[in-house]
């Protein structure tokens, strides 16, 4: 049990791809600071959420989703992404969907026994299993896969049990001061959220035509008289993809500007001029020079 004294730690939420960590951390900030779409790769950068009480502070470290299959250098700067937030961390908090276990769950879960840092697992989207006895079941097998200080089932989406989620991590990270000042909430800058929106838009709007070998980058951020102007280029692989990004007589590529400006206009509570561009460079997904001028971390 904890101590007395203010506790102040990282917390890495780990998980296979798409089994609900952003939307976890979302939920427990009360504000969205990372995207959410139901694809995989969604979140693709390392990005701190401080979470600060008045006896803790909690920073939530987002990670990619760790891949099985990483051919493309930006999958393997992901995979090592979330690698070092783990060797980083206090505490992790691993994240698998309840009633459900899969080969990339056991490889996440090889990766937390290696690092040797405790763990919580959350059983998330327990809104979704029926009947509930599988519950019961799915805790029983996953305090069979490893030593958990804690197993608790969540509902990510429906903030079910975060509230038990929020009571436990304290005891388990260390006695410190806090470690960011108390109205810090993430790392990540304006600029960073700009061009993250934009990108979710291009995700739920492409659905199965989004190519993975998308990026987006902001080229100009800054605040004017009447509003924040940005400008963005959406950066693709291929000359056939800039077809489907932009649309046929640029209607793709509008609904996406006009959705992503009025979130970012609500966000920052002023209006938001957005201009957007998208261009080719040719195989940057797969180019480690390319994704690290794109603003891709390789710890």
């Amino acid at each position: 049990m904890a101590e007395s004294g203010y506790r102040s730690g990282f917390v890495a939420v780990v998980g296979r791809p798409n089994v609900g960590k952003s939307t976890l951390i979302n939920a427990v900030m009360g504000k969205k600071v990372t995207i959410v779409t139901s694809r995989p790769q969604t979140t693709r950068h390392r990005i701190l959420a401080v979470r600060t009480a008045e006896h803790t502070q909690i920073i939530f470290v987002d990670t990619p989703g760790l891949h099985r299959n990483a051919g493309k250098a930006m999958n393997r700067m992901m995979n090592r992404t979330a690698a070092s937030a783990l060797a980083d961390a206090d505490l992790v908090l691993f994240v698998i969907e309840a009633g459900r276990w899969t080969e990339e769950d056991d490889d996440v879960l090889k990766r937390v026994r290696t690092a040797g840092v405790p763990a919580i697992a959350l059983l998330n989207k327990i809104d979704e299993v029926h009947p509930k006895d599988r519950l019961l079941k799915a805790i029983d097998e996953l305090s069979q896969r490893h030593s958990f200080v804690e197993i608790i089932p969540i509902s990510a989406r429906k903030h079910d049990n975060l509230d038990v989620v929020l009571g436990s991590i304290p005891n388990h990270l260390p006695e410190s001061p806090p470690l960011f000042p108390a109205e810090t909430q993430t790392d990540r800058g304006p600029e960073f959220f700009a061009a993250e929106i934009i990108r979710e838009k291009l995700t739920v709007q492409m659905r199965q035509e989004l190519p993975y070998g998308l990026t987006v980058q902001i080229e100009r951020y800054e605040q004017e008289q009447r509003g924040i102007a940005v400008n963005a280029v959406i950066w693709v692989e291929r000359d056939s993809q800039k077809g489907i990004v932009v649309g046929k007589g640029g209607r793709m590529l509008k609904k996406i500007g006009k959705e992503a400006r009025l979130e970012l206009a609500e966000a920052l509570q002023q209006p938001v001029h957005l201009e957007l561009w998208v261009k080719v460079k040719d195989n940057w997904a797969d180019n480690e020079k390319d994704l690290m001028s794109l603003g891709y971390e390789s710890p």
